[in-house]
């Protein structure tokens, strides 16, 4: 993704509040062999830009003038109640040199899984996102993870993803595999009894017809009558 900054000749907390009400948001770029560059960004630009997850989890190009460079976003700062993004930090990104982000799952197949189909279960994603560590030619928007083959009572770990070329997870924490998704039974489903109770419909309704024949035939001489 691409997006456009400015260079920012004034800092301080007095020049960014002069930016944020022209409509401007304050923003830093640091890494690599070059000082940390103070830059301005567009809001309402910024704004849709923050609400698409590859703004979040790729790398970007910035663009300033006749330049663009690839950076990645590191930090938001938004307002607690306005709808007002306070300052943004980027970090260069440098070909040679591995990256440790956070990248999204997504995933699908779920509804071919015998628990979903069958089973009366429902998945529970545990974890949405993992850390990975790669370089910035290999880095994944998202990393999809295929649920068609869970059955109930079953679980997925991290361990069991399959991770793009040139990609390697960053474990944290004690748990060095924990649980990205598990088979939750629905609360009150009860697969046997829901079959049975199909199948006595048809022997009710088929019980049920002889009686209202007798019934209607009383019914039927006193209209004669």
């Amino acid at each position: 993704m691409k997006f456009t900054a400015f260079e920012r000749s004034k800092q301080g907390t007095g020049a960014s509040r002069r930016l944020r009400i022209a409509g401007r948001t304050p923003a830093i770029v640091y890494g690599g062999a070059t000082p940390p560059q103070v830059i301005e960004i567009d809001h309402n630009a910024l704004w849709h830009a923050l609400k698409k997850e590859a703004f979040h989890s790729s790398v970007l190009t910035m663009e300033i003038g006749d330049t663009s460079s690839p950076v990645l976003l590191r930090d938001v700062q938004v307002h607690p109640f306005k709808q007002l993004i306070l300052h943004v930090d980027f970090q260069r990104v440098e070909a040679t040199t591995k990256l440790h982000m956070k990248v999204p799952l997504h995933f699908f197949g779920d509804e071919d899984s015998p628990a979903i189909k069958t089973e009366n279960c429902i998945a529970n994603h545990v974890i949405s996102e993992i850390d990975v560590l790669c370089l910035p030619a290999d880095l994944p928007e998202f990393i999809k993870v295929d649920l068609s083959g869970l059955k109930k009572g079953s679980t997925l770990h991290l361990a069991e993803i399959k991770l793009p070329k040139g990609v390697s997870l960053v474990k944290r924490g004690s748990d060095k595999n924990p649980v990205v998704v598990s088979v939750v039974v629905v609360a009150g489903a009860d697969p046997a009894a829901g079959a049975e109770a199909a199948a006595a419909e048809p022997a009710a309704e088929a019980a049920a017809k002889p009686a209202a024949k007798a019934a209607a035939k009383p019914a039927e001489k006193a209209n004669k009558k």
